[in-house]
Order: structure tokens, then sequence, then C-alpha cells
């Protein structure tokens, strides 16, 4: 196919300052891969970001944001053009679709030779690095050499395969829980990857399945994802129900998705001591906890998770086979014009789960 000069692209200035924009299409280099983006999702780091939170690869507390960039890190393009060596390092022709995982590593620095590369420490990130990653609210985009890119099987719908990035968080979030037979697990935060993380939690077989929310739809789709109770936190009594599911001692795995505060403190009074904690979200800015309740009352096991490391084929398999029902995550499809629209509906999250912009 043609590939134009140039491009539409929404373009960051500042804080809720994004622009839609005519740039130059990216040139690629050898190792390199450009896609056409066929869809592109809304993240609620994306919504956090345009209202002036800190973003990740920033240790500053005060508003953050890397300008002028492209948003976006969730996607699937097309491939229209590869660099030298590219087909045969990634197994990618012409005319494929392809996902490139959210970070590009360095590949250089003590995590990445540990094959810790979700963990790089200089940490280029799509859609939050200038000119290094740039994302993927646009028509194209540049996979640069020593990006993580995995083909997309064509029959899975575009905006199904952008989800892809957000499943493969849920995927390791869940395996940082260390889910036993018979657990009693709860999911908290009923957003598109708190329902991937009901999802894949009801593989790991728990005794029982929690979700929380806020948002009745929400919870209802909670229990179709397969959790076998959804409670609506705003009634002021999910702590106490757990410890009566649970005879007082509390529930053994607790993730956190919702990326409010409160959640925190919620699920360090409704785990069991010696449970699993699993700090998932992004947060806008600090968080403050009774520490003595993770060392001296409970002694917890506290464990972060960060991107999808290795969780993305995974991810595509679920999709594909319906383990996971992308089509029922996907409440919006909207044109990359706007873009402005999809941050509100995400932003008010009363009737959407996932955004999707298509350029």
């Amino acid at each position: 196919m043609s590939i134009p000069k140039t491009m539409r692209a929404v373009r960051v200035h500042g804080i809720e300052d994004y622009r839609l924009e005519e740039i130059a299409v990216p040139e690629i280099g050898p190792g390199e891969v450009l896609v056409r983006v066929l869809a592109s999702g809304v993240c609620a780091s994306d919504v956090k970001s345009y209202h002036g939170a800190r973003v990740w690869g920033s240790d500053e507390i005060e508003p953050y944001l890397i300008a002028p960039v492209t948003p976006g890190h969730e996607f699937v393009g097309e491939v229209v053009a590869l660099g030298d060596g590219a087909a045969e390092k990634y197994g990618l022709e012409i005319g494929d679709h392809a996902v490139s995982e959210q970070i590009v590593p360095c590949w250089q620095c003590r995590f990445c030779r540990r094959g810790q590369y979700w963990m790089c420490q200089r940490h280029d990130i799509y859609g939050f690095i200038k000119d290094r990653a740039e994302g993927s609210w646009a028509e194209y985009m540049r996979f640069p050499a020593g990006a993580i890119n995995h083909p997309v099987p064509k029959e899975l719908p575009d905006s199904q395969a952008a989800l892809i990035e957000p499943m493969a968080c849920a995927i390791h979030a869940v395996e940082r829980g260390e889910i036993e037979l018979g657990d009693v697990v709860v999911i908290a935060g009923m957003g598109p990857i708190g329902l991937g993380m009901v999802s894949v939690a009801r593989l790991k077989s728990p005794g029982l399945l929690i979700a929380l929310d806020l948002l009745p739809h929400r919870l209802e789709l909670a229990r179709q994802f397969g959790a076998d109770l959804a409670i609506d936190v705003s009634q002021g009594t999910a702590v106490q129900q757990v410890l009566d599911l649970t005879e007082g001692y509390g529930c053994d795995v607790y993730i956190e998705a919702t990326g409010a505060g409160p959640a925190v403190g919620q699920g360090l009074q409704m785990i069991r001591r010696l449970g699993t904690f699993v700090e998932f979200s992004v947060h806008a800015g600090p968080v403050a906890v009774d520490w003595s309740i993770i060392g001296d009352q409970k002694e917890l096991n506290i464990h972060g998770s960060h991107l999808g490391p290795y969780s993305y084929p995974l991810a595509i398999q679920y999709l594909l086979d319906g383990r996971i029902n992308g089509q029922a995550l996907v409440s919006h499809e909207l044109p990359l014009e706007r873009y402005e629209e999809g941050i509100e509906i995400a932003h008010q999250g009363s009737e959407s789960i996932k955004v999707v912009l298509t350029p």
C-alpha cells in the first residue's frame, strides 16, 4: 500500500491541552516496524495524564507530561513497512496485524539483562516518551528497534485486539496474586482490566471470587465474567461482608485495580493475616495507609504489578477463544477526531467500560 507523507495525530502540549494535528508519518530504520493503526484504547492512565497526574517513568509528584508527544499505548496495527531484519526477528510480513508490548526495553540495564525487561531502568513507554516511543492516537506509529512485537490473528476484531495490552496487564496481576486452589479472592475495581482479572482469576479455581465496584452495570458484568459475588462498595458494608463470608478471617488475596486511594485501606481491612495484597493501579498521587497493619498486625505479602510481561501470547489467545469476552468490554468506538469525547466518557465511567478510537 502507498504510505502518505503526513498523518493525523493527537499531540500532547500540556495538561488538558491535546490537539489533533497533521504531522509527518514516522520514518523507520533497521529492526523497526511501521504500522497503520487500526484501533487504540483510552486507558485510565490516559485520563489521569490528561488531567495532570504523574505518569509512568516519573518520580515527580507534581503534574508531569513529556510534550509534545502522541499518547496511546493500547493498540493494534497493520504492518505497512519493515526495516532491515524486522521481518525475520518478529515473524511479520506486510499486511499482518501486530501489537507491540507497552514498554520498549533498553536491553542494557541490570533488569533487562536479567530478563526483567518490564522494569527497564530507562523505561520507554509508548505514549509518554517524546521521539523514542510515540503512541497510537494517530494514523501510523513506529515500533522502535528493541520493541517486543507479536503477530495478531486477523480474525480477532480490531476493537478487541486493542484490548491485548490491558488484558496482558490483567494476567500479570493475577499471577502476582499467587492464587491457590480454594482461595477467597477479592478484586476491587471493575474497569476493563479488573473485569479481565476476574476472567483470569476464575481460571485459577478460587473457592470464592468476589468483585467490588460502585457501578451497577460493572458489577453485573463482573458476574458475567465469573465473579461468584459482586459487592457495591458504596453501601459501606464490603469489609464486613467479606469477613462474614470467611469466619472473620478475611480474604486470602486482594487485588487493587480501582486507582482510588480508599480501596487500598479497604483491602488492608478485609485481607486475612499472611494474605497477599496486589497493588496494580496507577494512582493520581501518594496514598497513605497504616503500615502497622501490613507488618505488625498481619505480616502481609505486598506485591506490586506493573505492565504485562510474558503475558501477551496468553492475552491474544484468551481474547481469541473467548475466555476473556472482549466484545463485552468494548462499550464505545469513536473516530480519532473525537478523542476528547472519548477521554470524557472514560473519565465519567458511568456507562462505559472501554472506549476505543479508530483513525
